[in-house]
């Protein structure tokens, strides 16, 4: 097996932990249409997916779904960096990978503007070199197209790739695109929740990617 020289991260429930401020504005989205509400559970089993797939249910056209998603936006945009923050020892992992030549690269189902919103505000933007959002790709996650893309820019093969997120949706992207792929126990989901995507490789906190990549 190729030693892996890539890393291709997801980035909610992965690097940053902004879980709640994305429940919280899919209850807000909700409540401002006057729609009735959705548990928490709800939501959180389609984090990873892009807002429009999440409000499909309701957005029967294309104004009900901008109406939507410029709702959620306004309201998550406006609590963003004072609510949004870091995982513990994600920022020290991503400059010790960067630093020891590894690709970094960002896969998210979030739209390109707003993840390199989140990655700003912790201070690794400059470490990724290719930023993949939902609004760049035809198919997002749980779609391998994301990945495939991530890849060809970075002009970097399948065998050499991990890809390292938090939901199955992310499990699923990799698996097809024929990439490791990392499940990562620090963010909203367990390892119960996790096993059907049988991930390659478990990573209780963010020194296990490190180490698992020879640091």
């Amino acid at each position: 097996m190729r030693p892996i020289s890539t890393v291709l991260f997801d980035l909610d429930g992965t690097l940053i932990d902004s879980i709640r401020l994305i429940i919280d504005s899919y209850h807000h989205t909700l409540a401002t249409h006057g729609i009735a509400p959705r548990s928490d559970e709800e939501w959180l089993a389609g984090i990873g997916t892009p807002l429009w797939v999440q409000f499909a249910e309701w957005a029967h056209d294309s104004d009900a779904m901008q109406a939507m998603v410029a709702t959620y936006r306004e309201y998550n945009l406006a609590h963003h960096d004072s609510r949004v923050t870091a995982y513990p020892g994600v920022v020290g992992m991503v400059e010790g990978l960067r630093a020891r030549g590894f690709r970094l690269g960002l896969v998210t189902s979030k739209n390109n503007p707003g993840a390199r919103r989140g990655l700003r505000l912790i201070g690794v933007e400059e470490a990724m070199e290719v930023v993949i959002g939902a609004d760049d790709v035809q198919n997002p996650k749980p779609h391998p197209e994301p990945i495939h893309l991530a890849m060809e820019r970075l002009g970097v093969s399948a065998e050499s790739t991990i890809y390292v997120g938090d939901s199955l949706h992310d499990m699923h992207s990799g698996r097809a695109a024929g990439v490791r792929t990392g499940a990562v126990l620090w963010g909203p989901f367990g390892r119960g929740h996790l096993e059907p995507a049988a991930p390659d490789h478990w990573l209780e906190r963010p020194e296990d990617l490190t180490m698992l990549l020879g640091g």
